[in-house]
C-alpha cells in the first residue's frame, strides 16, 4: 500500500493520501484509497455548476489518479476506489490511523480512537464510503 500511496501522492492535485487493504470475497483483499486534495473545493466547483458536474469532476479525478497508479505500478496495483476526504484521521503525532480506516471500510468497530487528533476525520471516511 505504501507504493500505491506514493504513486497517488505524486499527482500534483493530491496533498496526501492513505491506502488500506480490505477483505474482498473474490480477490481476497483489494486496495482502497482516500485522498486529500490540495484544493479542497476543486471537486465542488464543477464546470457546469450543478451536482452532476461535481460528480463528473470527482469521477475524472478518480480516473486520473488510477491512471497514475497504472502507469507507475501497473494495473495490478490500481485501487478499486479512490475516495476524496477533507482530512485523514491521524494521531496527535501526525501518523495516519490506517487500522481505523480499514475497520470502517470493512464495517467493523474501529477500536480505540482516543489517540485520533480529530475524530471527525474518521466520520469523513464513513461519509465518503456511503456516498
Amino acid at each position: 500500500t505504501r507504493e500505491i500511496e506514493e504513486s497517488i501522492s505524486s499527482h500534483p492535485a493530491v496533498a496526501e493520501c492513505a491506502v488500506v487493504g480490505i477483505a474482498d470475497s473474490l480477490k481476497g483483499q483489494v486496495a482502497i484509497a482516500f485522498a486529500v486534495l490540495r484544493d479542497p473545493d476543486a471537486l465542488a466547483r464543477s464546470r457546469h455548476g450543478d451536482d452532476a458536474g461535481a460528480e463528473r469532476a470527482r469521477l475524472e479525478m478518480e480516473g486520473a489518479l488510477m491512471q497514475v497508479v497504472d502507469k507507475q505500478l501497473g494495473a495490478v496495483a490500481r485501487p478499486v476506489r479512490v475516495h476524496f476526504v477533507q482530512a485523514l484521521p491521524k494521531t496527535r503525532s501526525g501518523k495516519v490511523v490506517r487500522r481505523s480506516i480499514q475497520a470502517v471500510c470493512e464495517r467493523r468497530d474501529p477500536g480505540d480512537i482516543s489517540t485520533v487528533e480529530d475524530p471527525a476525520a474518521l466520520d469523513m471516511v464513513r461519509q465518503a464510503l456511503a456516498a
